[in-house]
């Protein structure tokens, strides 16, 4: 978890794909623009800072809407390429502003945002130049599961809630005529994802059509009680167009992807599962290690250490073998795999099972961490027409704005691969103390709102998820050679991905070799394994940054513990590292290393 960048807490970067706006605030956004530079370099700073920030939101109203700024609250994505080359030529003028304003004249923490602005605009100024742009989805999402999953972002408590809902969804097929539209330009430039990755995905898109319209994903928020600012038959009447909207605009739009989906997609996918056999794929994937660590890594220097990472896990998988009374790590995983008594034997008994990892964690959080969070997080089922073909779990961000908890969704299909052994490390990573507290935590932070909605960086975010993992060590949650097991077979997990993103995309692997190399050195099952591979060929870098992140993160936790000694404090360093919120790699190193001089120097 994941938690899950396409649809929920993407990068500013992601932003400018592409969203509506209202014509009538197009001149005061390009007067904005153009404002010169003010006298002092903190008032030019800020203002600039307040425009962009201003632009974020009415370039994504639906991010706006979760936010409680509601000035946008009938708008959706304008997805056109057209729309994305105007956002970068503005991105650029930002960036030429941003480049004006001399950085000493700044504080430090002002250094640091700038430093942090000036990467998410060029990022999302390259990230523009590449025909990849024109790839809308994954095996993991796409603009027809994001959009389904609409309501689970938005305050839905008044008339007005609704009411915008609904002019929201039935717009639906302006998007997806414009996102096909793409695609087809896509398959026509020779961008289209591999044919032995996407084998099975339409189910994604089948899925969210159903034929009894109350039982259809766009109408769930219409399941939930009567808002209070409304009669029962103004609500009859709404519920009875939500109804018609679904029927009648929702079906016939999936139903029209699905037949271009399999009529013509799936018929022009790639016979490579390489991104570098792409036109300027090789750049592209490049461009990808660079954004997702935020290293200047390479792809044969990311392999090495994959490699390194596996050899050391891989040591550690047979010490517990071992103490489990196993003669190899492969008979062990062998049982882990197949005893029936690892495995629930119905979704609620996963849920249950879940929820209880959930609460004792809970219990445990104010011994690694003096700032917990405000928001609370629940936990749901992945949505059916996705799950098969998804990973084992996701969390997507809550908002205090609009009274929207956290959510950790489990996969709860093929229950014969969802082993129990594994809750205790997928949940510290997806909830808390990974996902759920460190975005939490930033929502609340001192500091600029740009900075605590709209930055993510995936070696930061899922570094700490991964390094949250560690952390059950000493929450004392693997108490059983099964789940010790499970945890190095997720941290397993992730040192192979380092190893097979890179032999995929830079190295010429197979699918087959992929899973073959992820069979032999994980404990997943095979479900997952394969999920899994389809996930890191059809995203390609995004599975980088989890352990790449996690390593820096453990590196500098040993710097701080020989430095200060018994003065080495686990809950004030914890804090520090989440008190600033989502920065690069290198970014976070050196606000450690001030906040390890500043320990030195304390009574």
């Amino acid at each position: 978890m994941h938690w899950k960048a396409g649809r929920t807490i993407a990068s500013v970067a992601h932003c400018f794909k592409g969203l509506d706006f209202m014509p009538k605030l197009l001149l005061p956004a390009l007067l904005a623009l153009a404002t010169p530079a003010a006298a002092a370099p903190t008032d030019d700073f800020k203002a600039l800072t307040d425009q962009y920030w201003a632009w974020v939101l009415k370039e994504n109203p639906a991010f706006a809407t979760t936010l409680g700024v509601r000035d946008y609250d009938t708008q959706i994505q304008d997805i056109s390429l057209k729309a994305a080359d105007r956002r970068a030529a503005e991105a650029a003028a930002f960036l030429k502003r941003l480049d004006a304003i001399p950085t000493n004249g700044l504080s430090p923490a002002d250094q640091t945002n700038k430093a942090i602005l000036r990467r998410t605009l060029s990022e999302a100024i390259e990230a523009n130049g590449f025909g990849q742009r024109m790839m809308l989805f994954t095996t993991y999402d796409g603009w027809h599961q994001s959009f389904a999953g609409l309501a689970d972002n938005l305050p839905m408590r008044t008339r007005a809630d609704y009411g915008s809902y609904l002019t929201r969804i039935a717009q639906y097929p302006k998007l997806n005529d414009e996102a096909l539209k793409i695609t087809q330009a896509a398959v026509d430039k020779g961008y289209v994802l591999p044919c032995v990755a996407i084998q099975g995905s339409e189910k994604g898109i089948v899925g969210v059509v159903a034929e009894d319209p109350a039982k259809s994903r766009f109408y769930a928020p219409f399941l939930k009680a009567r808002p209070l600012d409304m009669g029962e038959a103004e609500w009859s009447a709404m519920q009875a167009r939500a109804r018609q909207i679904v029927t009648d605009v929702i079906n016939p739009a999936y139903a029209k992807h699905y037949a271009f989906y399999t009529d013509t997609y799936l018929k022009k996918c790639a016979k490579s599962a390489s991104v570098s056999a792409q036109p300027d794929g090789a750049k592209y994937y490049a461009f990808r290690i660079r954004a997702e660590t935020t290293t200047d890594l390479t792809a044969d220097q990311i392999h090495r250490i994959g490699l390194d990472e596996v050899r050391r896990i891989r040591a550690e998988m047979e010490t517990v073998a071992k103490k489990a009374g196993f003669a190899s790590r492969e008979a062990f995983i062998q049982e882990l795999r197949t005893n029936p008594k690892y495995y629930a034997k119905t979704p609620e008994e996963l849920m249950e099972k879940v929820a209880r990892i959930n609460k004792t964690i809970d219990g445990k959080m104010p011994t690694l961490f003096g700032k917990l969070p405000r928001l609370p997080y629940g936990i749901r089922e992945i949505p059916a027409e996705i799950a098969e073909g998804t990973t084992t779990a996701y969390y997507n961000q809550g908002s205090p704005q609009s009274g929207i908890a956290g959510t950790y969704y489990v996969n709860t299909s093929k229950l014969d691969q969802r082993p129990l052994w594994e809750v205790p490390a997928l949940s510290v990573h997806e909830a808390v103390p990974g996902h759920h507290h460190q975005i939490s935590l930033q929502q609340e932070l001192d500091m600029p709102e740009w900075r605590r909605h709209a930055t993510f960086f995936t070696a930061y975010t899922e570094g700490w998820g991964l390094y949250s993992e560690r952390l059950g060590i000493e929450m004392g949650l693997y108490d059983t050679p099964e789940k010790d097991m499970g945890r190095l077979s997720y941290e397993m997990w992730r040192a192979c991905r380092l190893v097979v993103d890179t032999g995929i995309h830079a190295k010429g692997w197979t699918k087959e070799q992929a899973v073959a190399f992820m069979t032999d050195n994980s404990a997943l099952s095979a479900a997952n394994i394969n999920a899994e591979v389809n996930r890191y060929i059809t995203w390609p870098g995004q599975a980088l940054g989890y352990k790449i992140g996690e390593l820096k993160i453990r590196e500098l936790r040993a710097r701080a513990e020989k430095e200060l000694g018994p003065k080495f404090d686990l809950r004030r360093f914890h804090d520090a590292v989440l008190g600033q919120g989502a920065v690069p790699l290198d970014v976070l190193e050196a606000q450690i290393d001030g906040w390890i001089a500043t320990e030195k120097a304390s009574a």
